[in-house]
């Protein structure tokens, strides 16, 4: 398997990683998670780049590009610890939409997501549920023309400012089952929705979400009635692919922070980076994150194999990786920063936050060992 960039993929990385050294920077990443300053500059410039249409297709105004391309996006995200909502509207929701959408939906919603005039999230998760996308307690019950959707949703990063929730919800048999399953497309502004937005740990915001007698029409139906959950799966598991690559970049920047560290931080009349020890460490940290570059890559390879199994093995399998790895990178950088790796003022402590709550996103790394380890 070749994993070498094409001309146009490295270009791709570089005209990101360009803009995010210019415009990106530690002091102004943390006044963007304080709310000081609106990132919708930033969205624009997303869109300007041509990444929020980067699963579009081009028929619609997007990019139509791989999983390679993805994930060089979502590493450079990481090494900036960007906090826009990219992830949850350009490689979760827009490809499910393309997918599963209607002619309708897609004319209607993929232009304005790939132009980042409109935002769209996935509304998966349920108090409860943990990490199974089939517990799904949320009912829509057919009325004439229209559902009525009723119910809760957890934990749902980027919906603060949606446009619109695809939400899943159950047109037939128990939480639990896979089968009975929908999608529907619910404009946030609708009667019924409420949202409580809180911040994260690391800087983002997430909202829990009621849906009280929402009514929408049979056309805000995504995909066939009771068939939402292998769409829902699939746009998960590209979500979970995407959050490995970020990691990694998380990763990068904290191994050259500490890097950066051991050379300038001087004990006994010379570098800390002098004493083996902290050498090995440091060496520990760099394997770590390539075994985790490995996965990732391979999770974003086999995004779009046709083979259910084979999709969701290599995706748990990097998911667990990227898990223990991260917690060993965060833990060892911190260490080696001393007493102010924790501290507020401080990037390192941020970082290992940022794989703090990647790993706990989409299923942490006990969670995709059991899936991985039941896929065997």
């Amino acid at each position: 398997m070749d994993f070498t960039y094409t001309d146009e993929q490295s270009m791709l990385a570089e005209a990101v990683g360009r803009w995010l050294d210019a415009d990106y920077d530690f002091a102004r990443r943390r006044r963007l998670a304080a709310g000081e300053e609106s990132w919708q500059s930033n969205w624009s410039q997303y869109a300007d780049l041509g990444l929020l249409g980067l699963n579009v297709p081009e028929a619609h105004g997007g990019m139509g590009a791989t999983s390679i391309e993805a994930l060089i996006v979502m590493q450079a995200l990481g090494r900036a610890l960007a906090v826009e909502p990219y992830l949850q509207n350009a490689l979760v929701a827009a490809p499910l939409l393309a997918r599963a959408g209607t002619n309708t939906q897609c004319e209607a919603w993929l232009a304005p997501l790939a132009s980042g005039d409109k935002r769209v999230v996935v509304a998966a998760y349920e108090p409860g549920g943990g990490y199974d996308l089939e517990h799904v307690e949320t009912r829509a019950t057919a009325m004439g023309d229209d559902f009525a959707l009723n119910g809760r949703k957890s934990l749902v990063i980027g919906a603060d400012g949606a446009d619109a929730l695809l939400v899943s919800a159950r047109t037939s048999g128990n939480a639990g089952d896979p089968a009975g399953i929908s999608l529907f497309l619910v404009p946030t502004a609708s009667f019924g929705v409420t949202l409580e937005v809180a911040p994260t740990i690391d800087g983002q915001r997430a909202a829990e979400i009621s849906l009280r007698d929402v009514t929408v029409p049979a056309a805000a139906l995504v995909g066939a009635v009771g068939r939402g959950f292998e769409e829902l799966e699939l746009a998960i598991d590209r979500g979970t692919a995407g959050l490995c690559a970020e990691a990694v970049g998380v990763m990068e920047k904290l191994l050259e922070m500490t890097a950066e560290h051991l050379r300038t931080r001087k004990q006994f009349g010379q570098p800390i980076g002098a004493f083996q020890a902290l050498q090995h460490r440091a060496a520990d940290m760099a394997i770590a994150i390539e075994q985790a570059r490995s996965m990732a890559l391979l999770a974003a390879a086999r995004i779009d194999d046709p083979d259910r199994r084979e999709r969701r093995r290599a995706v748990s399998a990097a998911k667990t990786m990227i898990g223990q790895s991260g917690r060993h990178v965060g833990e060892q950088a911190v260490h080696l920063h001393g007493g102010m790796g924790m501290t507020d003022d401080l990037a390192v402590g941020w970082y290992f936050k940022r794989l703090v709550a990647i790993d706990l996103t989409h299923g942490d790394a006990d969670h995709h060992l059991e899936q991985f380890g039941a896929l065997l």
